[in-house]
């Protein structure tokens, strides 16, 4: 049924649907499945039936139902250099049914299905691939992926340019465990600067780390021939022939380039994604995983090491359709059929809803990839120079709690806030002795420590620009290259970052990280493809977690321990307010209300988990009680931690009946001395929410129940909290302290509950 005008406008002022209207996913852009835009991730009508057509001599006549005499030149790029001529009969004429339970069934090695996806053309592939559920992608990626260890790439970039602020910026990512950076510049001529200060800061806190800088491709070639950058992964392919046209390139000027990189011991990927094509209006009306598929196919027979895929810059367009999330992950998957290091996207803001952009990231987080994000943002969001990544620096915590969560490696540890500064202190004071020993640049103490404790370039003082691309200049024109970064950090008494740095350059020479999916360890060993395989074939095979890496996955820096929860209490108490006075008896006023405490109330626990201490809490009861012209009287329950129990216990010692039991963590409940322990008068459960007015309203209304007057009905607050995600553990240790204080009573023994005075 279609709503008119009318009826639309009535929807609105229902306040449900102006509570959803309010909701961030509700800034994203959606739009219907719409073939002749290529707006549909998957299955277009128009994409190519899968076909390959050989002569007798072994003459390719048809790739995905296109004649050879029609190939543009993407198909004759990938016939010549991306099949596998030999499987690819056999490949050709297994089912679609077949060809995915290969992919996802465990028990069939990882090498046999590269041997088999070796001779699909990409429309079979994007067939195959449109098939697979979002959890049998999963699963075929923990086989797939090239390498056994996941590692994760950290996008470090600002504003400003900053050298000493991407040296430190670069100095956190490496410290909390990223193992390529990537930097770009809104100032195309402040890139060597940037690299610089990325390269020296890349290697402070441990050897190895991977960086480049993202620019125009010559320039960015040029700066890894001086050893400036490590790798490089933004030279783009595309799905498209006009595409490729209208950048002035073909699949042979990339492949060209490619080489150009590896030539110097650059590692290199090729970088691409669904949606490029239709932003550019050219998308042929075939679906986004088509056009995918083909560059994945290009990727290969180029013989770069890897791509970086996953929609990049298009995800957000892709996301705008249905399936369109899926189709982003499956695109990481192409990436590992064809036997290729995937570096899979994440790395652009796909959506203003929270849970969106994390459904995005979970799966590949959960599966593993060679590379979690092409691209985490390290920086906050403002500082990173590629546009917001679908994870920033605000995210981090929540990013480690989730590898905390599922017990996975994400590849990232949590840092302590020293091992943070000083490393960040280090990173800014080597690359400032550099750019003075150079000559390029003067940095004073001021801004050194602006750097180490900015959250970002907005926490920096005025920046001279002209400073920064007056010394990219002098790098550009002088002919600096790593060696000279290397002498410099000798002779400026930076020895131990000077070594690092010769290794790295080192590392190049040998060449041993051009392997596929290849990263340094913290140890610099290469862990690769050939080095450290991905062995996974089911339950209890693949990669598991060291014991040591384990740990580090599960150490958060907000975990506590219940012995810290002991110091945090005890800076909260004040000697002398609350003191024992002896055995509590039965009290015969029958204005008299009991006040019940539990065992480690005012001994081990002083404040509430409101915030008010327990003497703010007593106060507001006992102003509460006066004001009805009532006795009160503090007791001690030691026999058990139960509000029930407390406030029963309480109320029988109570000359008129009538008690408040309270827990230290704040819990309250008015009981009387003829309800069973589970019943009660009043209760305020929510112990976070109870304010001091709430407590008041307890005291006035114990006193109300005690004269047998009609008290005002006491509500527990609303809220939207997650009450139990955030005070749940406090809880457990507080009860456990309460439980340690307890002392139940056996047999007959005669009651031990204590008579207190408080000081007020």
């Amino acid at each position: 049924m279609h709503l008119g005008s009318t009826e639309i406008e009535q929807d609105h002022r229902l306040g449900r649907i102006r509570m959803l209207d309010e909701q961030r996913v509700n800034l994203d852009g959606f739009a219907e499945a719409d073939p002749e835009l290529g707006m549909i991730s998957h299955l277009s009508p128009n994409d190519p039936e899968p076909s390959w057509v050989v002569a007798e001599d072994g003459t390719v006549l048809e790739m995905d139902s296109t004649p050879a005499e029609q190939f543009d030149t993407i198909d004759e790029f990938i016939v010549r250099y991306a099949i596998d001529h030999t499987e690819a009969p056999r490949s050709m004429a297994m089912g679609e049914v077949d060809l995915a339970r290969l992919i996802v069934d465990s028990s069939v090695p990882r090498e046999q299905v590269l041997a088999v996806c070796a001779g699909l053309t990409p429309a079979k592939m994007a067939r195959v691939v449109a098939m697979l559920q979002p959890v049998e992608i999963q699963m075929a990626m923990m086989k797939m992926r090239s390498r056994r260890t996941p590692a994760n790439q950290a996008h470090v970039t600002n504003r400003l340019d900053d050298p000493l602020l991407i040296a430190a910026d670069a100095a956190t990512a490496v410290v909390y465990g990223f193992r390529e950076l990537e930097a770009t510049v809104p100032v195309l001529d402040d890139a060597p600067a940037v690299a610089v200060g990325l390269l020296i800061g890349s290697q402070v806190p441990a050897p190895g780390a991977l960086t480049q800088c993202s620019v125009e491709e010559a320039r960015e070639l040029e700066l890894g021939v001086r050893g400036l950058v490590s790798y490089a992964e933004t030279v783009s392919v595309y799905g498209t022939e006009q595409v490729f046209t209208d950048g002035d390139d073909t699949p042979w000027s990339k492949a060209f380039l490619t080489s150009s990189y590896a030539s110097r011991g650059i590692k290199m990927r090729l970088s691409s994604g669904a949606g490029s094509e239709v932003l550019m209006g050219q998308a042929e009306r075939k679906s986004m995983n088509y056009l995918e598929s083909r560059c994945v196919a290009l990727a290969k027979g180029i013989g770069a090491q890897g791509v970086q895929n996953g929609g990049i810059d298009g995800a957000g367009i892709t996301a705008s359709v249905p399936g369109g999330v899926r189709e982003l992950i499956a695109e990481n998957l192409m990436v590992m059929l064809r036997g290729l290091e995937s570096c899979s996207g994440n790395d652009s803001l796909m959506s203003e809803s929270t849970m969106r952009r994390t459904s995005r990231t979970l799966p590949v987080l959960l599966s593993g990839s060679d590379f979690i994000f092409s691209g985490f943002g390290s920086v906050v969001a403002y500082d990173n120079m590629f546009g917001p990544s679908n994870f920033n620096a605000s995210d981090l915590d929540d990013y480690l709690v989730l590898q905390r969560d599922w017990g996975v490696d994400g590849g990232l540890r949590s840092v302590d806030p020293t091992t943070l500064e000083a490393m960040r202190r280090h990173a800014a004071e080597a690359t400032r002795a550099v750019f003075e020993y150079l000559g390029l640049a003067d940095f004073d103490d001021e801004h050194v420590e602006a750097v180490v404790g900015a959250a970002g370039s907005k926490d920096l003082p005025q920046t001279d620009g002209v400073k920064v691309l007056s010394a990219a200049r002098m790098i550009e024109q002088s002919g600096l290259t790593v060696l000279d970064v290397v002498g410099a950090l000798a002779e400026t008494g930076f020895g131990d970052i000077a070594d690092r740095v010769l290794g790295m350059a080192t590392a190049r020479v040998a060449g041993d990280y051009l392997q596929t999916a290849a990263i340094f360890d913290e140890e610099m060993n290469v862990l690769s493809s050939l080095t450290d395989p991905n062995d996974y074939r089911g339950p209890g095979t693949g990669y598991r977690p060291t014991a040591e890496r384990q740990a580090q996955i599960d150490a958060v820096r907000q975990a506590r321990s219940v012995a810290d929860l002991v110091r945090e209490q005890a800076t909260f108490a004040r000697p002398g307010r609350l003191v024992d006075l002896g055995p509590a008896g039965v009290g015969e006023d029958p204005r008299e209300v009991v006040i019940g405490v539990s065992p480690a109330f005012g001994t081990k626990l002083f404040q509430a988990l409101s915030g008010l201490t327990i003497y703010d809490v007593l106060e507001q009861i006992l102003a509460g009680l006066e004001e009805e012209h009532c006795v009160a009287r503090l007791v001690r329950i030691t026999d058990s931690i139960d509000l029930g129990a407390i406030g029963k216990s309480a109320a029988q010692l109570s000359g008129s009946g009538i008690s408040v039991g309270l827990q230290a963590k704040g819990t309250t409940i008015i009981h009387r001395r003829d309800l069973s322990p589970l019943a009660n008068l009043e209760l305020l459960s929510i112990a976070p929410l109870i304010t001091p007015e709430m407590y008041r309203l307890i005291g006035i209304n114990a006193g109300r129940h005690a004269k047998g007057t009609t008290p005002a009905p006491m509500r527990n607050a609303y809220t939207e909290e997650a009450i139990t995600a955030r005070y749940h553990t406090r809880v457990v240790s507080m009860v456990a302290i309460e439980r340690e204080q307890s002392a139940p009573r056996t047999g007959d023994e005669i009651s031990t509950h204590v008579e207190m005075e408080f000081t007020r």
